[in-house]
């Protein structure tokens, strides 16, 4: 992350996409007993690392952004395919 935060104009805006995990996502794999295939990394599209919102936004704070906000896409309310996460980098 601190490559990211490098890399971003004083000022600017980082934007992160990665796969949404939340209570309720985590829940339902877990109902359905889907971790072996949704976290499997020799699956086509599979995951070794997932982060929450609260644990990827706490590393981006760490780093140095402010002004952290999330967004989900994909799929259903709280079910997301995917988060959004954007940070701004102080201007000095």
């Amino acid at each position: 992350m601190q490559g990211c935060f490098v890399a971003t104009k004083p000022g600017g805006r980082f934007i992160c996409t990665t796969p949404y995990h939340g209570y309720l996502k985590n829940l339902a794999i877990s109902v359905m007993d889907g971790w072996d295939h949704h976290a499997d990394p020799l699956f086509d599209g599979g995951h070794i690392k997932l982060f929450s919102y609260k644990k990827l936004s706490a590393l981006m704070t760490e780093t140095g952004f402010r002004n952290i906000e999330f967004r989900g896409a994909g799929r259903y309310p709280y079910l997301w395919k995917s988060m959004v996460v954007l940070g701004a980098k102080p201007q000095s």
